[in-house]
């Protein structure tokens, strides 16, 4: 079985024909189908049905497509970087939106100070996405804001954040000291898309309380949702990194959510993640980043307010 064998084999299940593959790979079917009979005696298994002149993959051929996207993504890597070796180290990083917008830049800075030599490329995009990209071997490592599912994948807090409501200096809600959840579910809200880490934390925390919401807004981006809430179009749950600036200059608030029912304070903590492939080699490119991730302050929190509270606008309004 050779690196040839598990392309073929990705080539005919991606398009379920021996004769495309065949075409893909310059080959005659033949050889293709040479190629696959020797998988299925290497393993002894049946990796695909053959039914009405079409091949559907079996389940212990799903089984090796896993395997098979993860090992040619780290011979592709091998051969990069071994032909690159006295140049620059690659380095494949994936980021969930909140993290590739606030958080990157400053990381990779760290990292290129210890270690000039290795490039970084750099995917962001929302924590489902990421996830697939991990599985297939197309990111080295992330991190991200949302809830990886993949037992193949090892997660490990990193970074910690927190969601807060948000409105604009205009909206009602400024003049608050707090709002309830009731309050908040009767205004227009605008969310991230679905596969969002952040809409699934907020989500999760109103299924809990038996609520729900209706989107006024469904946002990709962060740039967006700022935007919409200083038109004042409606509130937002949102990672205070992303709004630091506009806090501080009085154009977005940030308001206290408590619970009616449990007479507390809603806190939407939670973790940036680092999400790694189980079977991913640790190249030195991989623990410089690493490296990087692990000596960044874990909680900024205390920079950024210290008096140690989030501030609002409603401090020197009145009361609900």
């Amino acid at each position: 079985m050779t690196i040839r064998h598990l392309k073929i084999f990705l080539a005919v299940a991606k398009t379920g024909s021996m004769s495309q593959a065949a075409s893909e790979f310059f080959i005659s079917q033949p050889t293709v189908s040479q190629a696959i009979a020797e998988l299925e005696e290497h393993y002894r298994t049946r990796l695909f049905e053959r039914l009405s002149r079409r091949l559907y993959i079996t389940p212990q051929g799903e089984q090796l497509r896993d395997y098979a996207h993860h090992v040619i993504a780290s011979f592709d890597e091998l051969e990069e970087n071994m032909n690159q070796l006295r140049q620059r180290q690659l380095l494949r990083m994936g980021a969930s939106v909140t993290v590739g917008t606030c958080l990157m830049n400053p990381i990779i800075d760290r990292l290129e100070q210890a270690s000039p030599q290795v490039e970084v490329r750099v995917c962001v995009d929302n924590t489902a996405v990421i996830e697939e990209k991990l599985l297939r071997g197309e990111l080295d490592l992330a991190l991200v804001e949302g809830t990886i599912h993949s037992p193949k994948i090892q997660v490990t807090p990193a970074i910690e954040d927190y969601l807060v409501l948000v409105c604009s200096s205009e909206h009602p809600f400024a003049k608050k000291h707090s709002v309830s959840l009731e309050q908040l579910s009767r205004e227009p809200l605008i969310e991230r898309e679905t596969g969002s880490g952040t809409r699934e934390l907020f989500e999760t925390y109103l299924t809990d309380r038996q609520m729900s919401f209706t989107p006024a807004w469904v946002c990709s981006n962060s740039e967006a949702i700022k935007n919409a809430v200083l038109h004042n179009r409606g509130i937002s749950v949102i990672s205070i990194r992303l709004v630091e600036q506009e806090v501080r200059n009085g154009r977005i608030c940030v308001v206290p959510v408590h619970d009616s029912a449990t007479k507390s304070r809603c806190v939407w903590r939670r973790d940036f993640s680092l999400a790694i492939h189980q079977n991913k080699y640790h190249s030195p490119a991989v623990t410089a980043m690493l490296e990087a991730i692990r000596h960044y302050p874990k909680n900024e929190f205390a920079a950024l307010f210290p008096n140690g509270s989030l501030p609002s606008c409603g401090d020197t309004a009145e009361k609900m």
